[in-house]
């Protein structure tokens, strides 16, 4: 145990009379105690809660079934954190690898929503497995959400398989904008935006309950894609802001200077003066749901369980 060097007190909790009180305890006091007495002491302190943020927002658990994704997104997230713990280069990620291990292993119930999948897309490279594994996931009883920048074909497959779980999945489709040229741009092997929008048709018709990720926003015009969509849509329309966008690019893209100059001039455009301005102009809209990313620019309640969708 580190020896204890903050000025201020801690705040702990004892018992006296049977109750909890608030108690502060100096540095003197606790160097004073000695190593073991502190420790006891520490294991008393109340931790802050932290935000629930990224696929924690929408479930409280994920299955994926493969390593990489020939969408290869520049400012994928699941990437970066591939290339940092060496479980791919930036040259293979586009090269996705399906895992057995993963696709066979029995499903289980889970306590909470299920999200599928959260660090690949479903494509028609794994679109069999990818059933297998949602049919047996539904066969337990469990809630699902399925997230995707969706290939047309691969939605037709899933709402016939999946047909007799309806009630159970909520699709969320990812469009982050209606302009095919900033799609290709940042999401270079994923579907343009009138297949994404032919999907969520597609699904709606069939009875499934749909809603739409627009994050990250990839432009500075949410309201085309809102509009747009909006009328298919039986959940929620959720906006986020890019996160973490330059250092993304740094170990997705390192070599790529243009994209990291967009990257700049794409946060600097979507400044929090933007996101108070957007949440503003769509607060009273009760499709609407905010990302974390926005919760906090704007200062609206961030829960801090897992998997409330709220």
């Amino acid at each position: 145990m580190n020896e204890i060097t903050t000025i201020d007190q801690f705040k702990i909790w004892g018992a006296e009379g049977g109750k909890k009180s608030r108690r502060t305890l100096s540095t003197v006091q606790a160097r004073s105690m000695g190593k073991r007495s502190v420790a006891a002491r520490q294991s008393h302190i109340i931790p802050k809660s932290k935000a629930a943020h990224g696929t924690q927002e929408w479930a409280s658990h994920n299955v994926n079934i493969q390593l990489g994704c020939e969408h290869d997104c520049k400012y994928c997230y699941a990437k970066s954190m591939g290339i940092r713990f060496k479980r791919c280069e930036s040259s293979t990620w586009g090269l996705p690898q399906i895992l057995p291990d993963k696709v066979n292993a029995f499903p289980k119930k889970y306590s909470g929503k299920v999200m599928f999948p959260t660090t690949h897309d479903i494509t028609p490279f794994n679109i069999n497995e990818c059933i297998s594994v949602l049919t047996g996931l539904c066969g337990m009883g469990n809630e699902i959400l399925i997230v995707t920048k969706p290939t047309f074909e691969c939605i037709r497959r899933l709402c016939t398989a999946l047909a007799g779980y309806r009630k159970s999945i909520l699709f969320r489709f990812t469009i982050g904008s209606v302009d095919d040229s900033i799609l290709s741009f940042w999401e270079p092997n994923a579907p343009l935006f009138s297949e994404r929008k032919k999907s969520l048709i597609y699904a709606h018709q069939q009875g499934f309950k749909t809603s739409i990720s627009c994050e990250p926003m990839l432009d500075v015009n949410p309201s085309l894609i809102i509009n747009s969509v909006r009328e298919y849509v039986t959940n929620n329309i959720w906006l986020g802001r890019v996160n973490q966008l330059p250092a993304g690019i740094s170990l997705n893209c390192p070599e790529d200077d243009i994209s990291k100059m967009a990257a700049r001039e794409l946060l600097k455009k979507q400044s929090d003066q933007w996101i108070l301005d957007l949440y503003t102009n769509w607060k009273d809209d009760k499709l609407i749901k905010w990302k974390d990313s926005i919760k906090k620019v704007v200062g609206i309640r961030r829960p801090t369980t897992k998997g409330l969708d709220i």
